[in-house]
């Protein structure tokens, strides 16, 4: 499975960026995201029909992750983010796996990654 993120920019705080995830096939899709220094943490995922998502706590209600319908092809999730924080800087990653779920590590395919910045 092959994964292309992109969408990534700089934006105020307060601002909105919306990140795209297109992968070869449809699977169920994580996003996480890794700050300078930092380990890589779990923003939220969803499944491969689109039925569950779930969110960290510190961007549940800011963020919102969607998928196009199963009969496009193009198997493209988004993650909506509005209300951003300067804590939310980080290199976003998309990842895909049969299952979802919190852990990184169960996650066997992985987008390139693209940087949000924050900043007045």
């Amino acid at each position: 499975v092959q994964l292309q993120a992109s969408g990534g920019g700089s934006v105020q705080p307060g601002g909105s960026l919306r990140l795209s995830c297109e992968a070869s096939e449809r699977y169920s899709v994580g996003w996480f995201r890794q700050a300078p220094g930092k380990d890589r943490e779990f923003v939220g995922f969803i499944t491969w029909k689109g039925a569950n998502k779930y969110y960290a706590d510190s961007v549940r209600g800011r963020f919102t992750i969607s998928r196009v319908s199963r009969d496009n092809p193009k198997n493209t999730v988004y993650l909506q983010m509005d209300s951003l924080k300067p804590e939310d800087t980080a290199v976003y990653y998309c990842a895909a796996d049969p299952e979802a779920d919190f852990y990184s590590t169960k996650y066997k395919f992985w987008g390139q990654g693209t940087k949000v910045t924050v900043s007045s």
